[in-house]
């Protein structure tokens, strides 16, 4: 182990719970914080941890580095120790830490940290420059400013852009605080999702067939005879869950659990069969541990997901290994879905460019009968590279078919999931709107008087950005203009001039509520300082449905304050203005904000079982919602709740850890639905690019930086490893370019230009790139199409574009490793 300059914390530190507030997968850790002077020893007898540091420690016997740490200093000036550690008693990990959730020490707050930018007080753009408000000022801005919209244009003139998760800033009572105010009391249907231009689901198909998405266990990737992982790349972006679920299985050390599990059943070591354009990591550490002869790589066409899935249901059929007793008993609308889904082998490897002997072998290692006629258990992993895929409804249709056909639902060492983003900590009220509005479209023809970005930054993270960048830029420097020609203008008359600027000239009033400013602020008029988890308790649900509170342990800096304690001050500010104006019918709207801390949101919103408009495993866990609570959730410790929540013994919470075991789904009549899902093409606007363009332009994730980056832009190391966003290509390609790596490339087409730092990549494929998403110096999002499907779920992943050299610096090339990142 790295030796370590970190304070042990001392026996007696306070310790609280902390679900890390990255990826979905949710790692347990617990916080241990002291005040700074004291320390722990080195004998297990005189540390808090419980560890003895006087000789080397077992291999993996703990997880700590002097990322996990820090000083921080609360507003009475008090200075304390804080250690964030992985919990080795949580199930979701064991004890394992993430590169993400291994920072989460130095990523608290502290004037002296890398955190030390993050947002402490309102502020306001004047003249070009930032300046600090009282909240009761900047409260009063936003509400006149909101409330002559209300009054003049009507609740269609208020637009936002909000979260819809759990971890990070998200979590249900941040949800519900921001849903209260949006769709109760503001009554807007003019609101987009943090990585969606409109609100509205990634997963319609499956919810229409009646299966919600996340509906098995962590454990089941333990147990499945089969991995099937589809559009994800759990390695790098799910990396606990791959390496303490997955790898086990993969590796032989869960067949005695599997053998116990299932009596009768014969056990062969687990496949996994893994469908991505490009070779990744999971691929290459699947082999490491499996053998190359249990991992197959189907390396697909990009965008051919739907006949892929239908190859293998007319394959599986034909050969009599579908459940024709689960389908009659259980489902409806097979035989109409088998009509459309019709492609045989031939016609499947031509249009997804799989040999028909790959495609026939992942048939045979997924569906196949085992010895004794026992029927494999295989488990559908599925994520961005299909849900932002080439129409989303129709790729999960086909899947989802495909799963259901063979009884891959419902039975423990199964299940067709996604792997997740974000956590889940979805609950609001219902959507005011009747369909879904492409919110980014109507502020780019000029909709809209104000438009709040809520724990999000659509510049760096939505489709076609550079269009809606460029149009939010022009529009709010309307306001700007405005606002710098008042001189001595109270609140109320800025307010005025904000909102004549923008319904005579067409400008639009920018606010920005974040932890940090980010490239978005630049354009942005108001700016709100929020809270994150542990300065805040905080609810949210992992991959596996299991919800958790984490606790809060220190104070937020300067003023910031809590999503959800924002939405009630801005409620109850209006609430004042129309109760002085007289109008009191108005001023009703915005009751029932009344909230003094969190729990007090949680309590109002998550458990009210059954509010209407959330979906049941999204949120409150069928009709015992009301059964969680802050102090049961404490005892239940990182290991939570699985929901729905079926009961309480006391104060134990007894949940679910597989949904549709009985075999009644998500329906009204509680049959499963398959839904027709011929293969359709590719978009026209997809293909127009490429006639013109050399490049697939692939874009994801990577381990080492989180979404767009909001924390790790800060880091040191990162600016030294990735000052821009990368882009890995073949070396024939770049060569044929005139590109070295290290290398700055610009990347072009009919929809917009960005730039990023080339990587030669030997297992990248002529032709296919792979650009990481949501960078702040260089957004791939720049080059995608305005495409969306009928549920306006845009197709990320689709578009192509040329590549020129734009420049080279000596520096960043001397730090380009020749070396593959993915071998």
């Amino acid at each position: 182990m790295k030796h370590l300059t970190t304070t042990l914390p001392p026996v007696g530190a306070q310790r609280t719970q902390m679900t890390c507030h990255f990826c979905i997968v949710g790692c347990g850790y617990h916080v241990y914080k002291w005040d700074e002077g004291r320390k722990g020893g080195p004998a297990p007898q005189e540390n808090a941890l419980g560890l003895d540091f006087r000789q080397g420690l077992p291999a993996l016997s703990a997880s700590i580095s002097d990322t996990m740490a820090q000083v921080i200093v609360d507003p009475r000036g008090k200075r304390s120790h804080v250690l964030i550690v992985p919990d080795r008693g949580c199930v979701v990990n064991a004890g394992l830490s993430s590169h993400r959730g291994a920072k989460m020490g130095q990523y608290t707050y502290s004037p002296e940290g890398l955190t030390r930018d993050r947002l402490k007080h309102p502020r306001l753009q004047r003249h070009g420059r930032w300046m600090d408000l009282d909240w009761e000022q900047a409260l009063e801005l936003y509400a006149r400013f909101t409330q002559r919209v209300l009054d003049e244009v009507g609740p269609d003139g208020l637009f936002f852009d909000c979260f819809d998760h759990g971890g990070a800033g998200g979590g249900f009572e941040n949800t519900w605080g921001t849903g209260k105010l949006m769709f109760s009391a503001l009554r807007t249907p003019m609101v987009r999702i943090h990585n969606r231009p409109a609100y509205n689901s990634e997963c319609h198909a499956t919810r229409d067939m009646g299966i919600a998405e996340l509906n098995n266990s962590y454990e089941d990737a333990q147990l499945a005879d089969c991995l099937f992982a589809i559009g994800c790349n759990p390695y790098e972006t799910q990396t606990n869950y791959f390496l303490n679920h997955w790898i086990p299985n993969l590796n032989g050390s869960t067949a005695g659990k599997r053998a116990a599990r299932f009596p009768g059943e014969s056990c062969p070591p687990t496949r996994v069969i893994i469908v991505d354009p490009r070779r990744t990591k999971t691929v290459a550490v699947a082999e490491q541990v499996a053998g190359k002869d249990r991992v197959l790589h189907l390396d697909i066409r990009p965008g051919t997901d739907t006949a892929l899935f239908n190859t293998l249901l007319t394959y599986v059929v034909d050969q009599g290994w579908h459940d024709t007793a689960f389908i009659a008993r259980a489902t409806k609308g097979f035989d109409q879905a088998m009509v459309a889904a019709r492609m045989p082998l031939a016609e499947g490897a031509r249009i997804t460019g799989i040999p028909e002997a790959k495609l026939v072998q992942a048939a045979e290692w997924a569906y196949r009968p085992k010895a004794g006629l026992a029927r494999p258990r295989t488990f559908h992993a599925y994520e961005k590279g299909i849900i932002w895929g080439n129409d989303n409804y129709r790729i999960q249709s086909a899947l989802v078919n495909l799963a259901l056909a063979t009884h891959n639902v419902g039975r423990r060492g199964t299940g067709v999931c996604r792997m997740g983003g974000h956590q889940e900590g979805y609950t609001r009220p219902p959507y005011p709107g009747d369909r879904q509005i492409y919110v980014d479209q109507e502020l780019l023809h000029g909709k809209g008087l104000i438009y709040t970005v809520w724990g999000t930054n659509p510049f760096q993270s939505t489709l076609n950005a550079q269009a809606h960048r460029a149009a939010l830029v022009r529009r709010s420097r309307i306001v700007s203009e405005a606002l710098d020609a008042a001189r001595g203008a109270s609140i109320k008359e800025l307010a005025d001039i904000a909102f004549d600027a923008c319904r005579t000239r067409g400008g639009l009033f920018l606010v920005s509520i974040n932890l940090y400013a980010d490239p978005l602020s630049e354009a942005a008029h108001l700016m709100l300082p929020a809270a994150q988890p542990g300065e805040m308790n905080l609810t949210s649900m992992n991959g596996e449905r299991r919800l958790r509170l984490t606790e809060r342990f220190m104070d937020p800096p300067g003023e910031a304050l809590p999503d959800c304690l924002i939405a009630a001050r801005i409620a109850r500010t209006l609430q004042a203005l129309y109760r002085e104006s007289g109008r009191h019918e108005l001023a009703a709207r915005f009751a029932g904000f009344d909230w003094v801390t969190e729990e007090d949101a949680f309590n109002d919103g998550f458990r009210r079982a059954g509010t209407p408009g959330a979906p049941p495993i999204d949120s409150q866990g069928g009709e015992t919602g009301h059964l969680a609570t802050y102090h049961r959730l404490r005892l239940a410790g990182n290991n939570g709740v699985q929901l729905p929540i079926q009961r309480a013994e006391g104060d134990k919470l007894i949940g679910t850890e597989m949904l549709y075991e009985d075999e009644r789904f998500s329906t009204a009549d509680g049959r499963a639905t398959f839904l027709t899902a011929a293969w359709n093409g590719w978009p026209d606007m997809v293909t127009a690019q490429q006639s013109k363009h050399r490049f697939w332009i692939n874009n994801g994730r990577t381990n080492e930086v989180w979404q767009t980056g909001y924390h790790d832009q800060h880091q040191p190391s990162w600016d030294e490893r990735m000052p821009a966003a990368l882009l890995e290509m073949s070396p024939a390609d770049a060569s044929s370019l005139g590109l070295q790596g290290g290398d700055i490339a610009e990347v072009f087409n009919d929809h917009g230009s960005t730039f990023a730092l080339v990587r030669l990549e030997p297992t990248a494929k002529p032709g296919q790139t792979f650009m990481t998403f949501g960078q702040k110096r260089g957004t791939a999002g720049d080059v995608v199409t305005p495409w969306v499907d009928r549920h306006v779920v845009p197709y990320y992943k689709g578009t192509w574009a040329s590549i020129r050299r734009a420049a080279g610096i000596r520096a960043w090339r001397e730090l380009s490793s020749p070396k593959s990142r993915i071998a």
